[in-house]
């Protein structure tokens, strides 16, 4: 890998882990306000079967739309505003932004990574759908267009004597996604599944 290429895998790794937005929540006597500036946080545990487990971690975001857009949740439904706007939809384009990472498969320290590591072969062999949800039922996303993806490996800092230890590694991904017309209470479905059609993960970007 080239350093421009490192530094650009870097710096939007950065960006999910460090600038996720902090989804908030100011409760009132009848109605709770949330708060969206940055997007909608996307973070999940998914495994492989008889295999690794792992982390993804991201974002949906728009340019302007997110910001300053709350939710207002009363008796009789929510409602989303912007300052003194009121939004139903929205914008013509999305961007899904998310990273796959190892996380342990269990909170014990010496077996959380006894079924060892994601590989690239065990990423390959996963395939991403993508759907919007309303209610329970659940429709394809049309207009899905990747514009980012890259594989880095984590830096790792054995102790001890050196010895051979499995490659670590990080999956960036970034696509547009069509959503003109959609409406702001449908969510977003990113499921992962194996080749035998179990799920491995599924988030909902959810408004």
């Amino acid at each position: 890998m080239n350093l421009w290429r490192h530094a650009q895998a870097a710096s939007f790794i950065a960006a999910l882990l460090v600038c996720l937005p902090a989804l908030t929540a100011t409760p009132a006597r009848d109605k709770s306000v949330w708060n969206y500036d940055g997007g909608i946080v996307l973070v999940t545990d998914g495994s492989i079967a008889d295999g690794p487990c792992f982390r993804i971690a991201g974002r949906v975001s728009a340019p302007k739309f997110f910001d300053n857009l709350k939710r207002v949740d009363t008796g009789s439904g929510a409602v989303f505003r912007r300052g003194t706007d009121t939004l139903d939809t929205f914008p013509d384009q999305l961007t899904l932004g998310f990273i796959v990472h190892d996380h342990p498969c269990s909170t014990d320290l010496q077996n959380g990574f006894a079924h060892g590591y994601l590989t690239r072969q065990q990423m390959r062999s996963l395939k991403l759908d993508l759907y919007w949800k309303r209610g329970v039922e659940l429709r394809r996303v049309s207009g899905v267009e990747p514009k980012y993806f890259s594989v880095d490996p984590v830096a790792t800092h054995p102790v001890g004597p050196a010895i051979a230890l499995q490659e670590r590694l990080v999956w960036s991904y970034e696509f547009a996604v069509a959503s003109a017309g959609v409406p702001l209470t449908d969510s977003l479905v990113l499921i992962f599944r194996s080749a035998d059609g179990r799920i491995a993960a599924r988030v909902a970007a959810r408004m």
